[in-house]
């Protein structure tokens, strides 16, 4: 009896360490490192990989959906044509001088909000923690407003003011969350306070304009890429090409502090350093974005927690976050214009509608799972 007891206990010992064995290959299989001859890793996970394929397609598509879409429609082999130099004069000035720029912006737009709410996500530890739920595009509102109805701004004035408001709002949530640190829970309960008050102050000063200024300002607020021109573009594109590669760069880091400050700093991570970088550079990203196209809220909170069930991978996903944002943005710009007929939408009433519906998901997964 011993002896078939203690068989069964070895059986069971050797399939344990067999099923171990296979997950581990498992997990071998699905990353994979690839190490340059400077001493430099990079960690490859293949469903991660096919996905930003996949998403970076469905953004190109959107795109060209959205250049062909309008009085003027085009087929997609027509735009392609166009976009590659052929097409007559008239078509490639509706393509490259009337389409073409709210395109690129919203792409633009898109991937700087996807980014930065990864980032937030991350930071905060906080599915919530979102530039549309902590302050930050309320922040831009009202630098906005206060140029609006003040000073009477134009275009670039307008965008100037969004961009102070958002840098000021992002300096006051880290000077009153800071406490040896900036740490999730706080920098997300600062957030929240501070966006509150900012949007208060926004009514205010809905309320001291007159009905010209009122009108501009609330049609700025809702979100909108109509109108955008090449002078619009550059100022993300040149944000974007500098902050999302230095924000891939510490891609890393971000995930260490996923697993909490002391395992972060145990793993050589500068917890401090970090976090603060991280931030800074998603505030810039948020208020450049908030200035080119307005407060379009809920891809920032949307896009990382899409990105992250289709990748299945943990960690913030920043790249996949980008290309979601990105797709999310000009798909939901394509279907305010094709969707209702004549009544053509601006993009942040269609995101507001889809990103409510999401948040309130959201929550209900978030009770059901017992975190909140």
């Amino acid at each position: 009896m011993s002896a078939t007891v203690k068989s069964g206990q070895e059986t069971e010992q050797r399939r344990t360490k067999g099923a171990g064995r296979g997950r581990r290959a498992g997990a071998a299989r699905r990353t994979r490192t690839v190490r340059t001859k400077g001493g430099l890793s990079l960690r490859l996970e293949p469903r991660a990989l096919w996905t930003g394929l996949l998403l970076l397609a469905l953004a190109l598509a959107a795109g060209v959906a959205l250049i062909g879409s309008g009085d003027y429609p085009m087929t997609p082999a027509e735009v392609i044509a166009t976009l590659t130099g052929g097409g007559d004069a008239g078509r490639q000035f509706v393509v490259q001088d009337l389409r073409l720029p709210r395109v690129l912006v919203g792409l633009l737009v898109g991937a700087a909000f996807g980014t930065a709410g990864a980032v937030f996500q991350t930071v905060s530890r906080n599915p919530l923690g979102s530039p549309d739920v902590l302050g930050f595009a309320q922040g831009s509102s009202v630098g906005a407003l206060v140029v609006i109805v003040f000073f009477q701004g134009g275009g670039f004035a307008v965008a100037a003011g969004a961009v102070v408001g958002g840098l000021a709002t992002g300096l006051g949530i880290f000077l009153l969350a800071w406490q040896r640190g900036i740490h999730g829970y706080r920098f997300v309960l600062v957030g929240i306070g501070a966006g509150a008050m900012l949007y208060a102050m926004v009514l205010y000063l809905l309320t001291k304009a007159n009905i010209v200024e009122a009108t501009r300002a609330t049609t700025w607020m809702t979100g909108s890429l109509n109108g955008r021109d090449w002078s619009q573009v550059w100022p993300p594109a040149a944000v974007c090409a500098v902050l999302v590669p230095l924000l891939l760069c510490h891609g890393r880091a971000l995930r260490m502090l996923e697993m909490g400050d002391d395992a972060a700093a145990a793993l050589g991570v500068r917890v401090g350093r970090v976090r603060v970088v991280v931030l800074i550079a998603a505030v810039v990203l948020v208020s450049v974005a908030t200035a080119a196209a307005g407060p379009i809220s809920f891809v920032a909170l949307s896009a990382p927690q899409l990105a992250r069930r289709l990748t299945g991978s943990p960690g913030s996903n920043l790249l996949p976050s980008a290309l979601m944002g990105a797709a999310l943005l000009v798909a939901a710009d394509w279907s305010s214009q094709r969707l209702f007929g004549a009544d053509q939408l601006p993009v942040g009433v269609l995101t507001g509608v889809l990103g409510g519906g999401y948040l309130l998901w959201l929550l209900a997964t978030e009770r059901r799972a017992g975190r909140i």
